[in-house]
């Protein structure tokens, strides 16, 4: 007899998430369901504004990655209206594109993704002085794990627990079986964890040098940036420095040797590996190095074949409703995107509650609309997208420093380079991303230093001709894959506005041919240990990084209630 198990919310992520999913009396999943729960309204606010606000709304949309949409905003305009920055600000743009990976990167693995892999309990049974010495397996110089450090980090979480509350770490699945780290690989990443905590404020003042503050930057504008005087001071350049260092060494030291340990111990668990997810991944060029160069390239892989990278179609993007609760279920171009609600709810239905008894509760209508998110198509087929597609498809093109990385991940770990289309490889990439910014950041900040020697040009100028309609886009890589925003401009104004965001295209309903999302996807097939602590489903969807407020945002230009929505506890639940 199958079951059906609700996990709402999912945790640990930016934004509200339900994942359903249908096992077998093996209890292996045969059927998922991901559902967004919350509506995003920003695009139709954004109708007739002024198109230079663009990115002062649009980084509203999420509080996590404000600098993506900011940026995104304001390039979609610039495209349209056929204006080319300055290389001054095409470079400050990355410096802040560097804090923001930076602090995004490590902050999703420690804070939200690693105690999927990581069990805090035993952490509390380890010798600070052989984690210690385990530490030196993976790092020449290890962050923050000597005996002493280690036994005070100890000391630290253990008060927690003769509390009886573990604070922060409260409410995990401790002690389920696919923890694979042994007590002393546990202390080693919690010592890290604690450590990233303070890291994250020094990045966050890294995105604050030229964005004015961390999150919401302001000095973007279109045309170019605004943050003229910290440009031309030495300080706040070195300031720069001296910060994306720290951030670096943190990454090289800590994020790096802490992945290479978890790829060994987990090589073996059968729900982190083997399940890429949809096959097909999608990114998009990003962090541009100087006039003609950029640290990642754009492409394509279809059906998981990593021996070829095609190039990417924007024509060929759409967006369909059919599963969505949205009106028009065409698959349109976002040029021509339509986002009006059609809420059609929940139904009625038996699960299984945390005692395995069965339970009354509301379920998604398997044949109807169940999510706020739409489902993004490319040539007709879901995408993925991601670090995992980013470094997959630039491993394949050749680019030097992302090959690099790989292979010396691959040859510190054991692993084979099949396993990046997994569950450990989209942890494994993000990170690897996360290194190739940090080993290669400086680079246009070197570049930015010797143009403003010859050029200090921060802004070009345009015009708007009111009596024209212009259209044009932003396309690129974000912390969570690929981003694009789409504008029309009519009259002056906004016309039409559409956000295809990355976990628009990972974590979308079934198309109208039945094609699953991504995280849809990477479930089937996923056996379940316990039914009332399903860490196996948490841990593939936290492997995504989620961020369902990018794709479904909260708002009602006249202050009305939208919805009231109550968590149901009496189903199986993280």
């Amino acid at each position: 007899m199958s079951k059906r198990i609700v996990v709402d919310p999912i945790t640990r992520i930016e934004g509200h998430l339900r994942v359903e999913v249908v096992v077998d009396d093996n209890n292996v999943v045969t059927e998922a369901y991901s559902s967004a729960t919350l509506w995003r309204g920003l695009e139709q606010i954004l109708k007739g504004r002024d198109p230079r606000d663009a990115g002062f709304f649009t980084q509203r949309i999420c509080g996590v990655c404000t600098f993506s949409h900011y940026k995104a905003g304001i390039m979609a305009v610039e495209d349209a209206l056929g204006i080319k920055p300055p290389l001054n600000a095409i470079l400050t743009r990355t410096l802040m594109n560097n804090a923001l990976f930076l602090h995004d990167h490590p902050v999703h693995f420690y804070q939200l993704h690693a105690l999927d892999f990581v069990d805090i309990v035993s952490a509390l049974s380890a010798d600070p002085r052989r984690a210690a010495d385990e530490a030196f397996k993976y790092a020449e110089v290890p962050y923050a794990c000597g005996a002493d450090h280690l036994l005070g980090v100890k000391k630290r979480v253990a008060e927690f627990a003769g509390k009886g509350n573990l604070g922060p770490f409260a409410n995990g699945y401790w002690g389920h079986k696919t923890y694979h780290l042994t007590p002393e690989q546990n202390l080693i990443a919690l010592s890290h964890y604690l450590e990233c905590l303070r890291i994250q404020r020094t990045v966050a003042q890294l995105m604050a040098i030229f964005g004015g503050k961390q999150p919401h930057p302001q000095s973007l504008t279109v045309g170019g940036v605004t943050c003229v005087m910290d440009l031309l001071s030495p300080a706040r350049l070195g300031e720069y420095l001296v910060k994306f260092q720290e951030a670096a060494d943190f990454v090289n030291r800590a994020y790096y040797p802490d992945l290479v340990m978890a790829g060994k111990a987990y090589v073996g668990e059968a729900s982190v590996v083997g399940d890429v997810g949809t096959p097909n991944l999608l990114t998009n060029r990003e962090f541009q190095l100087d006039s003609n160069n950029w640290l990642f390239d754009s492409g394509i892989i279809l059906g998981g074949d990593i021996s070829k990278a095609y190039d990417v179609d924007e024509s060929k993007i759409t967006e369909e409703a059919t599963r969505s609760w949205y009106k028009n279920n065409a698959a349109l171009h976002p040029y021509d995107g339509q986002t009006e609600p059609n809420y059609t709810g929940f139904k009625d239905a038996q699960t299984v509650d945390g005692n395995g008894n069965l339970t009354s509760t509301k379920v998604i209508d398997e044949n109807g609309k169940y999510s706020w998110i739409k489902s993004p198509r490319y040539d007709g087929k879901p995408m993925q997208v991601g670090p995992l597609s980013n470094i997959a498809v630039n491993y394949v093109k050749g680019n030097e420093r992302v090959v690099k990385v790989v292979d010396q991940f691959l040859k510190d770990t054991g692993l084979p380079i099949t396993a990046v289309l997994s569950t450990l490889g989209r942890t494994a990439c993000r990170m690897i991303e996360a290194k190739v910014i940090a080993d290669n950041g400086l680079i246009a900040f070197n570049n930015l230093v010797n143009n403003l020697k010859v050029d200090q040009t921060t802004c070009a100028t345009y015009t708007i001709d009111k009596n024209k309609e212009y259209k044009g886009r932003f396309i690129g890589h974000v912390p969570r894959g690929t981003l694009s925003h789409w504008v029309r401009i009519k009259n002056g104004v906004i016309d039409n506005y559409q956000a295809v965001v990355p976990s628009t295209w990972n974590a979308s309903p079934k198309d109208a041919a039945g094609n699953r999302g991504s995280y849809e996807e990477c479930l089937i097939g996923t056996k379940i240990a316990d039914l009332s602590k399903p860490l196996e489903i948490i841990r593939k969807i936290h492997s995504y990084d989620p961020c369902i407020a990018c794709a479904v945002h909260v708002m009602d230009t006249n202050g009305n209630e939208l919805s009231t929505h109550k968590v149901a506890i009496d189903s199986v639940a993280c």
